[in-house]
């Protein structure tokens, strides 16, 4: 299956100069989605994960999905003042400023194995601020997978030692 073929790029969105890449004509077909649950999962080669941290918003399509086909637990990670029980915070330097994620404190316990899964992986700072949420829990992160990678914008530089899978590469 050729993923490329399901995902839209929309020019000048969100602003001038901007590829956006629209994978909601990936989502409406469940052909293309089975296909990306499955190979996710051929991908951890059976390591035991018990939980997988999705990133707002974008990256909770697949993580939900991944936790149950793994069965696993889901924890979500969001903007500041999204989730209601104490929480993490980690911020991070986007290009102009910066932005802060969140996780609950109470959401990853110390030695559980940790799947990261977000729908892009570009600049890298939103994956590197995730991991280090995941790492201040005590977790143990094994991956982290992303529906499509920018190589462009170098974004693995930001994880260094970590094992990341892609199923598509622009």
């Amino acid at each position: 299956m050729i993923l490329k073929d399901y995902i839209r790029d929309i020019e000048g969105f969100p602003k001038p100069g901007i590829t956006f890449r629209d994978i909601t004509p990936l989502l409406a077909d469940p052909e293309a989605v089975r296909y990306c649950v499955e190979t996710f999962r051929e991908a951890l080669h059976g390591v035991r994960i018990d939980k997988v941290v999705g990133v707002e918003s974008r990256g909770f399509f697949f993580a939900t999905l991944l936790a149950q086909e793994l069965h696993a637990g889901f924890v979500p990670v969001r903007k500041p003042g999204k989730l209601p029980f104490r929480t993490l915070k980690a911020t991070y330097e986007l290009e102009y400023g910066s932005d802060t994620l969140e996780m609950h404190t109470d959401a990853i316990r110390p030695g559980e194995k940790v799947l990261i899964h977000d729908d892009v992986l570009a600049t890298g700072g939103t994956a590197a601020a995730v991991c280090e949420l995941v790492e201040k829990l005590g977790g143990e992160i094994v991956q982290c997978c992303f529906l499509a990678e920018l190589r462009f914008l170098n974004g693995r530089h930001k994880l260094p030692g970590r094992e990341i899978y892609s199923l598509v590469q622009y």
